[in-house]
């Protein structure tokens, strides 16, 4: 057996890291699955999905303002005409989608762990998918 979710955001800021955990394991709750394989997978070339620390903000902050540093936005030598070239990088780099293992009901992730939609091109309307697969 398996569930396929939808979901919606809109973003509000140029970059952004968008912890969507929650909506996570909404789904399984939903799902009713126990022991599994959670894919979560974001269908667009300026976005990513990832895991990392979810306690101490700064993480993000630092990760974004280094994303910044080494892939610049006013690059004058990127030649993609709709001048989101950064964007395309970093999501291509950060990647579109994260794989998760279902145990007793519960998403393992480590202590200091969340799931996050990253948004490298907004503000924009987005969406990712959580497909849950039962075994």
């Amino acid at each position: 057996m398996s569930k396929f979710f939808n979901h919606q955001l809109k973003t509000i800021e140029r970059e952004t890291m968008i912890k969507i955990t929650h909506l996570v394991r909404e789904d399984v709750r939903k799902s009713k699955i126990i022991s599994g394989i959670i894919l979560v997978y974001c269908p667009h070339t300026t976005s990513g999905i990832t895991i990392n620390e979810n306690a101490d903000p700064h993480v993000i902050m630092d990760l974004l303002y280094t994303f910044r540093k080494v892939f610049p936005a006013n690059d004058p030598n990127y030649l993609h005409y709709e001048g989101n070239s950064h964007a395309h990088v970093k999501s291509a780099l950060m990647g579109n989608t994260v794989n998760l293992i279902l145990d007793n009901g519960e998403i393992v992730l480590g202590t200091w762990q969340d799931i996050f939609f990253c948004d490298f091109d907004g503000p924009r309307e987005r969406e990712f998918f959580v497909k849950i697969i039962e075994g």
